[in-house]
């Protein structure tokens, strides 16, 4: 059976230490950037590897980029090779929150063709509620052969998001937490508020009271909003900087739609150039 989009603890237990599954700790934490790593070394879900949201589930920062470039294609492919993925692993990833990191490497293997992929449902936290150990091992396999099939149509850069914005030709949903959308947390973005015209869907509000994805139902019930009639063609997804927006992509997915784009840059690299717009609600 295939995980393509969520997967439970009971479920990851049973196929954890299977020969063609590879574990993901994904991680990460934006005020202290080797908070990740310190976590991942006092202990991991056995098997898994570190996968860095900084140095290999971006790329370098740029003058004119957002916070989190995605990285070359062959980059990634690269050391997905190195991490030992082929073509028929499923991969599993998860984080210490609900997902927020995890959806991040759920949709770059996603853009680069492999559909075997999953996020952890409730996290590391459900992982252990449910009994399961950490280990401090660091697991190390041979080399996969996997191969990159990019999906650029599921990329926007900023240009394009300004021209159609101003166009009314997309529909675009900011997945960051409201306080920093309306621009009321003053600290964490460097110009609080969010893009004229933007919707604020935060990511939080696809999880249950338990940090599980809600349903199928919910979930599309959520979306519809701004998704009329399901058509995704129109929709694209943004947040601080390409992360977190990936949550409402799986959310999306697993409520039944077709892939939508992702503002790649998002907030932070639409605030480089002081030209562009910017709204407050405070």
């Amino acid at each position: 059976m295939a995980f393509t989009t969520i997967i439970s603890a009971q479920e990851l237990a049973q196929i954890a230490g299977n020969e063609n599954v590879r574990v993901f700790d994904c991680r990460f934490s934006l005020k202290d950037p080797e908070g990740g790593l310190k976590a991942y070394q006092a202990g991991h879900i056995a098997g898994a590897q570190r996968a860095d949201m900084d140095t290999q589930l971006s790329s370098a920062m740029t003058e004119t980029s957002g916070r989190h470039p995605i990285p070359e294609a062959e980059v990634l492919a690269e050391q997905l090779r190195a991490w030992g993925v082929s073509k028929e692993t499923q991969v599993i990833a998860y984080d210490d929150m609900f997902g927020a990191f995890a959806s991040r490497l759920w949709w770059l293997l996603r853009w680069l063709g492999h559909e075997n992929v999953a996020v952890l449902d409730g996290g590391l936290k459900t992982w252990q509620a449910a009994g399961m150990d950490l280990v401090t091992e660091q697991a190390s396999y041979a080399a996969g052969d996997f191969q990159a099939a990019v999906n650029d149509a599921w990329v926007m850069d900023v240009e394009s998001v300004e021209t159609q914005l101003a166009a009314g030709e997309i529909t675009l949903v900011d997945a960051r937490p409201a306080d920093r959308f309306t621009g009321k947390d003053q600290e964490t973005d460097p110009v609080p508020g969010h893009v004229p015209g933007a919707q604020n869907l935060p990511f939080g509000g696809n999880l249950g009271s338990d940090g599980k994805f809600q349903s199928a139902d919910a979930l599309n019930q959520r979306f519809s909003a701004v998704i009329p009639q399901g058509d995704v063609t129109q929709l694209v997804n943004m947040c601080g900087s390409g992360v977190t927006a990936c949550h409402n992509l799986l959310a999306q997915k697993i409520a039944g739609y077709q892939p939508a784009r992702l503002f790649i840059g998002s907030w932070s690299q639409w605030i480089r150039d002081p030209k562009r717009a910017v709204v407050t609600d405070v």
